[in-house]
């Protein structure tokens, strides 16, 4: 890929997000643990909540996967375009 297209994020952007999302789950999992329920209802919770994040990260990445994709077919077809355009223009 062309080094100028390529979107990258700071290492500071990549740390807050896993900051983020580490204090995000052990404040989830820590009210579960802390709910006046038995503990099969803390396991159910609990096994919804990690189902749920795991679904997500899932769907992020199919869904990046998709755009990616998306983004190299404009690519070649942009590619393709392009060639054919040359080519007229070298006959004409």
């Amino acid at each position: 890929m062309n080094d100028q297209h390529a979107e990258t994020h700071s290492s500071a952007w990549i740390a807050q997000v896993w900051i983020s999302f580490g204090v995000a789950m052990m404040l989830t999992v820590s009210g579960i643990g802390l709910l006046p329920v038995d503990l099969w209802a803390r396991g159910y919770i609990l096994m919804g909540v990690m189902f749920t994040t795991g679904s997500a990260f899932t769907l992020a990445k199919t869904t990046r996967d998709l755009l990616e994709a998306k983004k190299l077919r404009n690519r070649i077809s942009s590619a393709k375009t392009n060639r054919i355009l040359k080519e007229f223009e070298n006959e004409a």
